[in-house]
């Protein structure tokens, strides 16, 4: 496993004299301020994310309008075989990914305000973007209280596919329309819902989710990390922070701590493909969200 070695960290040998969660507070609130003073450039920043893609939804979007009339119908068939799964796609994706998108960039311009991330090497860096942008992103949609509608879209399955006896070249043209409309499994939505609605019946504080950023962010769980211990530390902390700040603000609400602490289970078991799929590939098509996220975060 990786631990210190090769870990030029300043807070990779003990404890640094600031806290760590107080960069993390300020980063947040610096973050906020930010935002105040450059909306014009976060519209410019979301309007690039859309305009980037725009070519290809709508190459994609070409391309489905001139699919035979046949196989459009038999994808919005139930498969009488009962064997069809639930997805499910946004009813307003222009506006809920342009929000999530915005969101996204308050995001990253948190993790980039955060001094001990700018210290560990850029690698884990990468690994804990990679892994945390989702996550934080999904956050990110609690705290603003963006919330969104979909509605069920058919799929039909492989079982459906062989009964039904298309054609080779028409089961691709099929599977590439279905990919691209099919949106993500109801399940995974239910599971982002039911996030947004525990963050929201708790009334997490600002604080709270900072807190809660900085256990997110600070991940040890993953593999190649050079600054193992050293992350560990900091999720460590951030964990004792939050349940400081709980046990003295919320002292008669015994189980507050608990109620944050299974609202971070249930974040961590949302799957970034699945967060991709749902709020950028509407818009983006087959861009693929981790070249963006490093155009973006590193301006490459």
């Amino acid at each position: 496993m990786a631990g210190l070695e090769g870990c030029r960290c300043r807070g990779a040998g003990g404890r640094s004299n600031t806290s760590i969660l107080y960069n993390i507070l300020k980063s947040d609130s610096l973050a906020i301020t930010e935002e105040q003073q450059q909306q014009p450039q976060q519209q410019q920043t979301v309007q690039h994310l859309f305009h980037r893609t725009s070519s290809s939804s709508s190459s994609s979007s070409s391309s489905s309008s001139a699919a035979p009339a046949p196989l459009q119908e038999l994808r919005q068939q139930p498969c009488s075989c009962g064997s069809t799964r639930r997805r499910g796609v946004l009813r307003s994706p222009q506006v809920t990914c342009k929000a999530a998108s915005a969101v996204l960039v308050k995001t990253l311009r948190f993790v980039k305000n955060v001094p001990c991330f700018r210290e560990l090497p850029e690698d884990d860096q990468l690994v804990l973007i990679r892994s945390g942008w989702a996550p934080l992103l999904v956050l990110g949609l609690a705290q603003d209280r963006v919330d969104f509608e979909t509605t069920e879209t058919v799929e039909p399955s492989m079982l459906q596919r062989i009964l039904t006896g298309l054609p080779d070249r028409h089961s691709e043209l099929l599977a590439g329309q279905s990919r691209a409309t099919a949106g993500v499994s109801v399940v995974d939505i239910e599971a982002i819902k039911a996030f947004l609605k525990t963050c929201w019946s708790v009334d997490i504080s600002t604080k709270e989710y900072a807190y809660l950023k900085g256990a997110v962010l600070f991940n040890p769980d993953l593999e190649g990390l050079r600054c193992l211990h050293y992350i560990q530390s900091l999720r460590r902390e951030a964990h004792q922070a939050l349940n400081e700040h709980v046990r003295l603000i919320h002292r008669e609400d015994a189980t507050r701590f608990a109620k944050l602490l299974i609202a971070l289970s249930m974040l961590r078991a949302i799957s970034p493909p699945v967060v991709a799929q749902l709020f950028f590939r509407p818009v983006i098509g087959a861009v693929n969200i981790e070249e963006v996220l490093m155009e973006m975060f590193y301006g490459k």
